[in-house]
């Protein structure tokens, strides 16, 4: 059986014969929350708690067995009466596993408000989403889901949860401290200099917006930072129960109307013979998106069919990190309602040049093609179709249905056409390519 995470608080009344210990069990937390750093595979908890503390002297004692708490992250603040309240020191009493015991100093008597904090490891978050475009597809229902997964050993009741998007690299991985026999070496050992009792080590993730770091009276452990600006905090609203060994799904966000553009893309060195579909937006306000980076994950495309809110899948994507003010396009897949046919329908060769000895040394080579796109859809399509010559001495010559022509650098080009329900479009080009001595002629 899993244990749950136990605090006591042990009252200790001396007296010129003997010592009395009094156990009460700590209540409840009144809060949690959870900061959750994927990319280190970290936890920064966060509890609020009402001890019930005696004037003079108490101790408390913390039992972290069976779970992956870092016993040296250990943080504990009074909230209320603080200028009374002096928390001496977290010692780790010898050969005795999983316990820690804090040495407190009351000048009030009655409940105190306190904030205990840890580092724990197990806590794992993954981003998803499901786009849903309305008939037309021109604009696009935007959800943001959160799967967070607890295998940490302790149950988290009514949890605040926050993401952490950013990469946080630690010298020591939490859970193998969460491991470790004794929190700081075996017994007997000199693991600091002073004080000879363990004093709790303060450590504060770096966070989104400049969270800082706090020292206590150990030097914590070491976190690289790297680009603390490109960190970011996503709040997930609300709180849920999240027992160790379950998953829960969480809504981050959820956004209508969002504006979208569809191309079908056919380039045969890339897609092969196939039309591959991309959806792109943008995260920015005028997207009713922008107020924060979307984290990286996969996307699910479905298109809505009738009133009555039926589905049919449209196809998926992931995709990475997108800052704000960022364009993302998604590839969808091969498509088979958009189809685009090229046919060589001439191929000659022609202006030969020949060297002193007989020898061709220059020569044309002309191709003509003709390219068929057919939208079987009952909306509208827009079509972009690459060719590439893979020379850059080379003439064009075109004709026909497309609506915009791009030279994309000097030995590719692109066709765009715009495509009614159910219609046909041809256009034709005539490539001429220039061999040997004839590139210096043109």
């Amino acid at each position: 059986m899993k244990r749950t995470l136990i605090l006591l608080i042990v009252a200790v009344i001396t007296s010129a014969a003997q010592g009395k210990v009094d156990l009460v069990t700590l209540p409840t937390r009144n809060t949690v929350q959870l900061t959750i750093y994927n990319s280190a595979d970290m936890t920064l908890v966060r509890e609020s708690r009402d001890l019930t503390l005696k004037n003079g002297k108490n101790k408390l004692q913390f039992s972290w067995a069976n779970t992956l708490i870092d016993p040296t992250s250990l943080e504990m603040l009074p909230k209320a009466d603080a200028d009374k309240i002096d928390i001496a020191d977290l010692s780790f009493p010898p050969r005795v596993r999983n316990l820690g015991l804090w040495n407190i100093k009351s000048g009030v008597s009655g409940k105190v408000p306190v904030e205990i904090t840890y580092l724990t490891s197990g806590l794992s978050w993954r981003a998803f989403y499901m786009g849903t475009l309305t008939e037309d597809e021109k604009t696009m229902r935007l959800q943001g889901y959160v799967r967070v997964t607890n295998n940490s050993g302790e149950d988290y009741e009514n949890a605040q949860t926050r993401l952490i998007v950013g990469k946080v690299h630690i010298l020591d991985r939490i859970a193998d401290l969460a491991r470790r026999k004794y929190p700081y070496g075996r017994p007997g050992e000199r693991v600091v200099p002073e004080p000879t009792i363990i004093a709790s080590t303060r450590l504060w993730a770096g966070q989104a917006k400049g969270e800082v770091m706090r020292a206590g009276r150990l030097k914590p452990k070491e976190i690289k930072k790297e680009g603390l600006s490109e960190y970011f905090l996503y709040t997930i609203e609300g709180t849920e129960t999240i027992p160790t060994g379950w998953s829960k799904r969480l809504l981050s966000f959820d956004v209508d109307e969002v504006p979208v553009v569809n191309l079908y893309k056919y380039e045969r060195e890339r897609y092969g013979n196939s039309v591959v579909r991309f959806l792109s937006f943008k995260n920015d306000k005028e997207h009713k998106l922008g107020e924060t980076p979307i984290p990286g994950g996969m996307l699910k495309v479905y298109r809505g069919v009738d009133d009555k809110g039926h589905l049919s899948y449209t196809g998926q994507s992931s995709f990475k990190y997108i800052p704000v003010d960022e364009d993302v396009e998604l590839n969808l897949g091969a498509v088979g309602n958009v189809v685009v046919e090229p046919t060589l329908m001439d191929y000659s060769t022609a202006n030969y040049r020949f060297d002193r000895r007989g020898n061709i040394s220059g020569w044309d080579e002309i191709r003509k093609f003709k390219i068929k796109v057919k939208n079987t859809r009952e909306i509208d399509v827009k079509v972009a179709i690459q060719r590439n010559f893979n020379t850059q001495y080379r003439d064009l010559e075109k004709s026909g249905e497309f609506d915009e022509f791009e030279r994309v650098d000097l030995d590719t080009v692109k066709f765009t056409l715009i495509l009614e329900p159910r219609s046909t479009k041809k256009f034709e080009y005539v490539l001429t390519t220039y061999h040997g001595v004839r590139r210096e002629e043109t």
